[in-house]
């Protein structure tokens, strides 16, 4: 009998070496095609909606038509994979509404790309500019700008992006500050989201809600715990269930199952690793 098991244990104990010394690129091959699948095909994964996220949802979706809401962008080409299905998704629930939006970029990376997303999600509900969104661009000194947008727009934005009298636009007649609008969602990849918490809700008391990328999150749990902002949303898990809210699924709820996919196989890939790290080391052992 103790023959019989030193002739069977070579045999399985040389896979698991073999393993231990397989070519690293076949592992990010496989990466690569577990990552690609879910890109062409939605899985749909299940994706539970959280309380915060629920909040903002929920106070939109609650406002008539014709109402006045600010959001505020602020994301850049190195933050824009996690913010931009944000703010999609945001922009698209607004305009469904029939909502009036007003934004900014007070981050001077993000400007074109904000001008872009906000134009393109307009057309997609034949919204028109001056009449159902203004873009009123950036001013330098995000502080100072939050504090006098809360006087007046007109203090620091005179004229808007394209350089339109503010007062010229339809939409603009009778809306002059913060108490002009519902609400205010700050959607911000930067610590000027304290600004915000600052002066427009601190020294304004405008409500206000916040869309942050995943690694800022758990810092303004504290400020929803005091009730300085009424809802927080967290980076592209935050995206993905406010596109499950909306029932337009779209960029968060595909890179969502991605990172599902990729992160279960890499899972896999330790267990594998670590089962053939310790067959190796008992068969070196008994040697």
């Amino acid at each position: 009998m103790k023959s019989k098991n030193s002739i069977q244990s070579p045999s399985k104990v040389g896979f698991w070496e073999k393993l231990m010394k397989i070519d690293r690129r076949w592992i990010y091959l496989a990466i690569g095609i577990v990552v690609f699948i879910p890109m062409l095909v939605y899985l749909g994964f299940p994706i539970r909606v959280t309380k915060e996220v629920r909040s903002v949802y929920e106070r939109i979706d609650s406002l008539p038509p014709g109402t006045v809401v600010m959001v505020p962008m602020e994301y850049d080409p190195a933050t824009m994979a996690e913010l931009q299905p944000l703010a999609y998704a945001v922009l698209r629930h607004c305009f469904s509404k029939d909502l009036k939006v007003i934004t900014t970029s007070l981050q001077i990376e993000g400007v074109t790309i904000i001008k872009e997303d906000l134009e393109m999600i307009a057309a997609e509900y034949g919204k028109k500019y001056g009449i159902d969104y203004v873009f009123l661009g950036y001013k330098p000194y995000p502080g100072i700008v939050i504090l006098n947008m809360g006087e007046n727009f007109r203090k620091p934005f005179p004229r808007d992006y394209y350089g339109n009298e503010l007062d010229s636009l339809p939409m603009m007649k009778g809306v002059y500050n913060y108490s002009s609008c519902a609400l205010i969602l700050n959607i911000n990849a930067t610590s000027g989201v304290d600004y915000w918490i600052n002066y427009a809700n601190g020294r304004y008391k405008a409500p206000l809600a916040i869309g942050v990328t995943g690694v800022m999150v758990s810092d303004y749990y504290t400020f929803l715990s005091s009730g300085q902002i009424f809802g927080l949303i967290g980076g592209l898990k935050g995206a993905a269930e406010y596109e499950k809210l909306i029932n337009h699924v779209d960029l968060a709820c595909r890179a969502m199952d991605v990172q599902s996919i990729a992160h279960s196989v890499i899972v896999l890939f330790i267990v594998i690793g670590n089962i053939a790290f310790f067959a190796t080391k008992k068969r070196k052992k008994s040697i």
